[in-house]
C-alpha cells in the first residue's frame, strides 16, 4: 500500500508518544492473547513438562561422566559437579521467567525477536531447528553401543538401536504433546527409579577412604572437571517452546523447571558421590559406574543395566528435543523464519507434523556420515552442543533486555550470559558449525525479504 504525503499525527512529539503507547499497548495485548491461548488450549501438566525438562537435561551423560569427571580431578570432581548445580540455578530460572512471561511456540526463537529482531530469532531457530537432529543420530548410537555391548550384534545392533529409537520417539510425537508428555512421564519415572535404586542400594558399600587424596591432580584440575561435565547439563532451553502447551504458562511453567532443577540436582549429585564413595580408585576402572553400581546394590548383568539405563536416558531425552522442535519449525514457518508450509501446528494444542516430519527427516540424513565415512559421534555431539551453547548466549542477551530490572531472574540472566558467552569462546573450532548456521540463516532471510516472500 502506497503511503500517504500528508503528515501524520506521529510526527509530533504528542503523537510520537501516543504511537510508542499504542505499540507498547499492543505488544501487552498480543502477550495476554498468548497467555491466554495456553491457558485456554493447553493440554500439558506441571509433571509432564517437568518430565520433559527432566529428559532434556539429564541426558545420556550421567552414565559415563561420573567416571570422565572422577578420572579427571578424583574426588575434587565433587567440587565441580555442586558447581555447576549451582550453575543450572540461574540459567533455569531465565528460561522459567521467559516461558512464563512469554508462552509461545517460537521458544528462544521468540524472545530473540521481542529483544533484537527477526535476525536475532531466525539465527537462534534455525541453530536449534537444524542442530540438533544432527546430534540424534549420535545419541541414539550412545545408546545403541550399549545394547550391543550386552547382546551382541556389533555395528549392526549400534545403528538399528539408534534408528528404532529415533522412530519411537517421532511416532510419539506424531499424536502431539498430550501423548508424548505422557510417554515422557513414564519414561522419567522409570529412570528416576533406576537411579535412586543405583544409589541407595550401593552407599551401604561405601568407604570414606575412597575420598583421599581428595584433589590428586591439584585444584586446577577441578576446573578441567567443569569442563568435561558441563555438556550434562545442557536442555533448560528446549522445553522453552512447550511453555504454550501448560495450561497456565505463567504458574506452570516457574512449578514445572523447580521440580526438574530439584531432581536433577539430586540425582547428579548422589550417582556422583556414590561412583566416587563406592567404586573408588577415582572410578578408573569402569566407564559405566551406573552399571556397576546397579550391579553392586541389587546384582545382575552390569551390561543389561547399562543398556537398559541407556535406552531410558536416551529415548527420554530425544522425546524432548523432537517434542520442542518440532513446534519450534512450525513456529519459525509462522514467523517468516522458514517457509509457510511449515506453520501448521504452531498453535496452542496443535500437532506440527510438517514440521516434525523435517526433523526426523535432517536426523535421518546425519546417520550418512557415520555409514558412509564410518565418523564417530563425538564430532557430531560436539557440532550440536557449539549451536546449542550459541542459542544460550542469544537467550541470555534476550533476558537482559526483556525481563523486569532488579528482579532475580534479571540478575540470574546476568550470570547465566557471562557463563554461556566464556563457554562458546572456549569450545574452540565447533563454534565455526553454529556462525555457519546462522549465515545460512541471514542468507535465507536476506533472500525472503528481497523476493517479498511473506507468511500470512
Amino acid at each position: 500500500m502506497r503511503a500517504s504525503a500528508a503528515p501524520s499525527a506521529g510526527d509530533s512529539p504528542a503523537g510520537q508518544e501516543r504511537t510508542g503507547q499504542e505499540r507498547a499497548g499492543q505488544e501487552e495485548t498480543g502477550q495476554e492473547r498468548s497467555g491466554q491461548q495456553g491457558q485456554r488450549s493447553g493440554s500439558l501438566t506441571v509433571a509432564q513438562a517437568a518430565a520433559l525438562s527432566i529428559g532434556a537435561v539429564l541426558g545420556t551423560g550421567v552414565i559415563g561422566l561420573p567416571a570422565l569427571g572422577a578420572q579427571t580431578a578424583g574426588p575434587a570432581s565433587l567440587v565441580a559437579w555442586l558447581a555447576l548445580v549451582l550453575l543450572s540455578v540461574p540459567l533455569a530460572a531465565t528460561f522459567a521467567a521467559l516461558g512464563a512471561r512469554y508462552p509461545d511456540s517460537g521458544g528462544v526463537a521468540t524472545y530473540a525477536r521481542r529483544a533484537f529482531g527477526s535476525r536475532a530469532a531466525i539465527v537462534v531457530g534455525w541453530s536449534f531447528y537444524f542442530a540438533a537432529p544432527v546430534g540424534a543420530p549420535a545419541a541414539g548410537m550412545f545408546a545403541g553401543a550399549y545394547v550391543a555391548a550386552a547382546f551382541g550384534g556389533g555395528a549392526a545392533t549400534t545403528i538399528g538401536t539408534a534408528a528404532a529409537l529415533i522412530l519411537i520417539v517421532a511416532v510419539a510425537n506424531f499424536w502431539g504433546v498430550r501423548i508424548s508428555g505422557k510417554v515422557q512421564l513414564v519414561l522419567s519415572g522409570l529412570l528416576i527409579a533406576m537411579l535412586v535404586t543405583a544409589t541407595v542400594t550401593a552407599l551401604p558399600h561405601a568407604d570414606p577412604a575412597n575420598l583421599q587424596p581428595f584433589a590428586p591432580y591439584g585444584w586446577g584440575s577441578v576446573a578441567v572437571a567443569a569442563g568435561v561435565l558441563v555438556w550434562g547439563f545442557v536442555g533448560w532451553e528446549a522445553v522453552t517452546s512447550l511453555a504454550g502447551e501448560l495450561r497456565r504458562p505463567a504458574r506452570d511453567v516457574p512449578r514445572a523447571t523447580m521440580i526438574a532443577l530439584v531432581v536433577i540436582s539430586v540425582l547428579y549429585l548422589a550417582v556422583a558421590a556414590a561412583s566416587v564413595l563406592v567404586l573408588g580408585a577415582w572410578t578408573g576402572a569402569t566407564e559405566a559406574p551406573l552399571a556397576e553400581l546397579l550391579a553392586i546394590g541389587v546384582g545382575g548383568q552390569t551390561r543389561v543395566f547399562t543398556a537398559f539405563a541407556a535406552v531410558l536416558l536416551t529415548m527420554g531425552t530425544l522425546n524432548a528435543y523432537y517434542a520442542a522442535a518440532a513446534k519450534l519449525g512450525s513456529a519459525l514457518g509462522r514467523d517468516g523464519s522458514l517457509p509457510a508450509w511449515f506453520a501448521p501446528g504452531s498453535e496452542s494444542g496443535g500437532v506440527p507434523r510438517r514440521s516434525l516430519a523435517v526433523f526426523a527427516g535432517i536426523s535421518a540424513v546425519a546417520f550418512l556420515p557415520v555409514l558412509i565415512a564410518d565418523a564417530g559421534t563425538r564430532t557430531l555431539v560436539l557440532l550440536t552442543t557449539g549451536s546449542l551453547v550459541l542459542v544460550y548466549v542469544i537467550g541470555m542477551a534476550a533476558a537482559l533486555r526483556l525481563l523486569p530490572p532488579r528482579t532475580f531472574a534479571r540478575r540470574a540472566a546476568g550470570l547465566g550470559f557471562a557463563a554461556v558467552l566464556a563457554l562458546y569462546l572456549v569450545i574452540g573450532p565447533y563454534a565455526l558449525w553454529s556462525l555457519a548456521v546462522g549465515l545460512a540463516a541471514l542468507a535465507y532471510d536476506g533472500w525472503r525479504r528481497r523476493s517479498g516472500a511473506t507468511n500470512t
